[in-house]
């Protein structure tokens, strides 16, 4: 997309300090502090740094965890999986198929019909009401 920085200098005039720590540096907001935890609207999710496409509101449930939870990616190309083995756990980390940024992690308790449960920070996401 022609909207994604190239540099990490682009990067960091284009995103806020918060989006920047989460996207670029792997990090994590504070459980229930972001804008889409209880966002309820129909419409479609998309990547805070380069604009895709990851996730649609269909796909949205209350994981009570704390960060926007999804069922599925609104593409299977949409999201990247990579493992992780940071802070002493095996889990899957998402990222952005287009721009790699952090999303969050995906993990194996969702509900059907995927059993998946995308668990994302509400900063990596933007959110575009259906009109």
């Amino acid at each position: 997309m022609s909207n994604t920085p190239e540099s990490e200098t682009d990067w960091r005039e284009k995103l806020t300090e918060e989006e920047y720590r989460v996207l670029r540096e792997q990090g994590t907001e504070r459980p229930y502090s972001g804008g889409h935890v209880d966002r309820d609207e129909e419409g479609t999710y998309t990547c805070a740094g380069c604009g895709a496409v990851l996730f649609d509101a269909e796909t949205k449930f209350d994981a009570h965890c704390g960060w926007p939870s999804f069922w599925d990616a609104a593409d299977s190309e949409a999201v990247e999986r990579r493992p992780d083995h940071s802070q002493g756990m095996e889990r899957t980390e998402v990222v952005c198929a287009n721009c790699g940024g952090h999303l969050g992690h995906v993990f194996e308790d969702g509900p059907e019909p995927t059993g998946e449960r995308f668990c994302i920070n509400s900063v990596s996401l933007d959110f575009e009401p259906d009109e």
